[in-house]
């Protein structure tokens, strides 16, 4: 399994951002992905998820309402849109994916990607 997240960078708080998540070395559409992250000094958080069809997403109550998850199985990657940032998202975001297909449990978790939010 192979996890693959891009799309981080340095953002102004309100500015938007698309995270993307290439995955391979298993088969994708059978899985349920998620995104977490993690600020210096802080636990792993959740971020949010989705189920292997899609039709099914979660979230973590921080980002409710700001981001969106979302998949396409045929290219075998999870995006998570990222809008009216804050200094507080500031974290590494990762992706993670789960064999169960479900949008809360995961077994596997890929390199991660920096966000950086300035005020």
């Amino acid at each position: 399994v192979q996890l693959q997240a891009s799309g981080g960078g340095l953002v102004q708080a309100g500015d938007s951002l698309r995270l993307s998540c290439a995955a391979s070395g298993f088969t994708f559409s059978y899985y349920g992905m998620g995104w977490f992250r993690q600020a210096p000094g802080k636990e792993r958080e959740f971020v949010a998820g989705i189920i292997w069809s899609g039709g099914r997403t979660s979230y973590g109550d921080s980002v409710q309402g700001r981001f969106i998850i979302s998949r396409d199985n045929p290219k075998s990657t999870v995006y998570l849109q990222m809008n009216s940032l804050k200094p507080e998202d500031t974290a590494v975001y990762y992706c993670a994916a789960g064999q169960n297909g479900n949008s809360r449990e995961f077994n596997y978790w890929g390199r991660g990607t920096q966000v950086t939010v300035s005020s």
